[in-house]
Parts: C-alpha cells; sequence; structure tokens
C-alpha cells in the first residue's frame, strides 16, 4: 500500500481485539478505514483466517461499539486483506466506558477535561457557549471593551455605534437571556481567573536545557491584556535583540517578528483547551516554544495546517469575537500567516507538532550582532559601558547605588546607555537572575 497512515487511515498485521479502540476512535473523529493484513509501514503480509474474522468482526463490532461498519474481503498481491470501514457518529461512542479519538495518525484516550470537551462538542456546544451563572456585568472590564470596539471599528467588522454594553455582547452572541457566557469573561472578564484555574501565560527563559531555568513571569488576565502584557514581556525582557547601526543610531531589532509572535499568541489564546492547564513560553538563545493545552480539532491534521485549510475553531464563540474584533481572519490563514511572516524575516518555518496532549510550537532564530558600526558611534558605547565596569569593579550594586556613584539622574538614559548594553554583551550579571525586577537586586561584573 503507498498510502500512509493518515487521521482516517490505520493498517495492523492481524486482528486483535484491542484494535476495538481504533475504531472506536474512528467512530468519534471523522471516520476512517481499518486495514487488517498490512503492517505499518504498507507492506502487505496478508491476514490469518480471514472467513472466521469476515463472520466474527462485524457482530463484534456491533456488540460491543453499538456501531455498524463495513466489513471487506479483498485481495491484494494474492494475499487477503480485511478492509473495516467505519463512517463517523454524531454522538459519543465508548469501548466499555472509554473514550477514543483519531489525532493525526494516532489514537487517543480522552479523560479528564479532553473527555468532558468531547462530550460538549457532540452534543453541538463548545465550552466557551456555556452560561457563567456566577457572573453579572460588574465582572467585565470596560476598558477591554473600550479596545475591543476600537479596533473593531477600524477592521469595519463591527459598524454600529452607540450600543450599551448589553447590546454589544448581544449582538457578539456573549450572551443568552441576559446571562453571560464563559467567552465573555474569557474575553473580557477584569478576573477570569476568579471562575476558571489555569488561565494565566507562563514565561521562561532558560539556559541549556529545560533545568537551567534563569528567570521567569507569569501573566494572567482576559485575552485582550493577555496579547499585549505577553508581546511586551517577550519584547522588553525575554528576547535578545539583534544590534545594526543605521549611520550614527543604534538599530536593535527582535530575533523573531512581531507579527508571528502576534499570530502564535492569539492561537494559543483563542484555540487552547481552557480546562485548567496554563499556556507555557520557553525561551531559549536560538529559539522559542509555545504550547497550549488540547488536541488539533477533529478533521485538522498537522499535514493539513501547512497547506490551504478552512477554520476548525476548539472555541467557536471565542474565534468568532476575535474575528469580529479584527484580531484574527475566519479563513484558517492563522498558521501561514506565521510562516509567510517567518520567511520574509529570513528565520526558519515554525515546526508544528501534537505534544503531551497539547500543541507545540517551535521558532528557531539567530541571535548576532552585527558589527558595522562608525569610529564614532563604537567609541561612544565602549565608553559608557567601561564606565560602568570601573565603578563595579570588585563590587555588588544596586542601579540606585551605581547611578548615584557615577552622577546620574536620568533613570532611562542609564538604562538604555550603560545598564542595558553591559548586560546584553555579558559584561554585567544580576544577582538575583531570576527576579529581574526585585529591589534587592544588584549588579557585579561576570
Amino acid at each position: 500500500m503507498k498510502i500512509p497512515e493518515s487521521h482516517a487511515i490505520e493498517y495492523k498485521r492481524d486482528w486483535q481485539d484491542d484494535y476495538l479502540k481504533w475504531v472506536c476512535g474512528f467512530a468519534n473523529s471523522k471516520g476512517g478505514t481499518l486495514f487488517l493484513g498490512i503492517e505499518d509501514n504498507g507492506k502487505i503480509t496478508g491476514v490469518k483466517e480471514s472467513k472466521n474474522l469476515m463472520a466474527e468482526l462485524p457482530n463484534k463490532i456491533k456488540n460491543v461499539l453499538g456501531i455498524i461498519s463495513e466489513v471487506k474481503l479483498k485481495s491484494k498481491s494474492k494475499k487477503d486483506v480485511i478492509e473495516i470501514k467505519v463512517p463517523a457518529y454524531t454522538v459519543p461512542i465508548s469501548l466499555h466506558g472509554r473514550y477514543y479519538i483519531r489525532s493525526g495518525s494516532s489514537n487517543h484516550e480522552l479523560i479528564g477535561h479532553a473527555l468532558n470537551d468531547f462530550l460538549l462538542k457532540k452534543s453541538g456546544n463548545s465550552w466557551d457557549e456555556i452560561i457563567e451563572k456566577r457572573a453579572t456585568f460588574a465582572d467585565i472590564d470596560k476598558n477591554a471593551v473600550n479596545i475591543y470596539l476600537r479596533l473593531a471599528e477600524e477592521s469595519g467588522r463591527i459598524q454600529e455605534r452607540g450600543l450599551s454594553l448589553k447590546q454589544l455582547f448581544e449582538k457578539l452572541r456573549l450572551t443568552e437571556k441576559g446571562k453571560l457566557k464563559r467567552a465573555a469573561i474569557i474575553f473580557f472578564g477584569k478576573d477570569p481567573g476568579k471562575f476558571y484555574s489555569g488561565l494565566s501565560v507562563r514565561i521562561g527563559k532558560f539556559g541549556v536545557n529545560d533545568i537551567d531555568l534563569q528567570f521567569q513571569e507569569s501573566e494572567e488576565g482576559n485575552i485582550i491584556y493577555l496579547l499585549d502584557a505577553i508581546l511586551k514581556q517577550l519584547n522588553n525582557k525575554f528576547l535578545i535583540r539583534k544590534v545594526s547601526f543605521d549611520g550614527l543610531h543604534r538599530v536593535e531589532t527582535l530575533p523573531c517578528p512581531l507579527p508571528a509572535l502576534r499570530e502564535i499568541l492569539l492561537n494559543a489564546l483563542i484555540h487552547r483547551s481552557y480546562y485548567g492547564v496554563h499556556i507555557q513560553i520557553k525561551v531559549y538563545d536560538n529559539y522559542i516554544t509555545f504550547w497550549n493545552s488540547g488536541f488539533l480539532p477533529d478533521g485538522l491534521t498537522l499535514d493539513m495546517l501547512k497547506k490551504q485549510h478552512s477554520s476548525i475553531p476548539r472555541n467557536k464563540l471565542l474565534a468568532e469575537v476575535a474575528f469580529r474584533g479584527g484580531y484574527i481572519d475566519a479563513w484558517g490563514r492563522g498558521i501561514n500567516k506565521i510562516t509567510e511572516a517567518c520567511k520574509n524575516a529570513g528565520i526558519e518555518t515554525p515546526k508544528f507538532e501534537e505534544h503531551l496532549n497539547g500543541f507545540l510550537l517551535t521558532l528557531k532564530f539567530t541571535t548576532q550582532v552585527t558589527t558595522q558600526v562608525t569610529t564614532q558611534v563604537t567609541t561612544q558605547v565602549t565608553t559608557q559601558v567601561k564606565k560602568l565596569l570601573k565603578h563595579l569593579k570588585g563590587k555588588e550594586m544596586s542601579k540606585k547605588e551605581l547611578m548615584n556613584d557615577m552622577g546620574i539622574k536620568n533613570e532611562k538614559y542609564f538604562k538604555s546607555f550603560f545598564l542595558e548594553p553591559a548586560l546584553r554583551d555579558n559584561l554585567i550579571e544580576m544577582t538575583i537572575p531570576n527576579k529581574p525586577n526585585s529591589s534587592l537586586q544588584k549588579y557585579k561584573i561576570k
């Protein structure tokens, strides 16, 4: 067989009752075909006792799973191959009380929050569409709403002006009979964590491996706040900028493009599973990873992500609100936009994979310093850093102590031209690296 295994095709050498899990997975997904008598690599080996299996399998599948599958016997390379065609079912199918789905070419058992999410979808709802009975309009952040409306008006997707908050939410289908839905809290809530756990986004700066954590930050809030706050954290604290010079002007650029980072964050925030596991961002010297919980939605594979595909959102209402606000497109172009932004920036195409019951994106980049500098700029920067190093020699000093010792009053000027260049060039280091903003923070020569 030349067709590789996929979300709709599975090969097995012979039948085992454990393979009912695969039949269950197809039924709970988009359907598929299980071939018996073919190895994983596509080599046809033939199935043993094909006649007995042809009589046994249809009844076994019906009696154990309660579904009807088409079972056919075919001859390939003069060997018997059994083809079990499983249709997709709109109701959840279980095997001895356990539920399975297809994700790419793998079969997964659903447990915990993933199972709750699956059962909700089979009932025609998604997690974000459920009414949050504990919430009132007093829990809505009006500043977030105003930010949203400004962008929505610029995009032209919400034309009406002068709507009250209740009218706006009704128009966005964020309410039902005057009651707020979960999506309203996630997108606009003052404190979403009051209602749901695990909504934070955690960022860590690592050295050579996951054990070498240098410092970390955590942000929590509604989607509009998080999008801005996380981009600022990455931009100002976690990513090392490339340095070049345009004449006398120092130019600093991020190692990966902001449009790509923004699109990655939007995808993570909108399409994640909101069942209690925080988003993780890990920053290394030459790459960054983003992980959010939840398998790819039914009917979407990793291969499809890299091509043109329809939008299949996990959280339908969140995605619709984001679209109406001009944050995303409704055409499944998010991955293509990320890839295109990376291509334009001259960095590698991101790697997408399913990992630990979630989705992992890895973005590689290079950190380099362009040394095409004029003599005047080189002298100026070196003199300032040398002055800082001279005052730090043999000491540990705080920022305030250094400024007083050097007679500098403007903190912004000191950070931009003395402290940050010395840190960036690894000439000095923090005494408390895992807490960059600590009031006890001091600096010393490396």
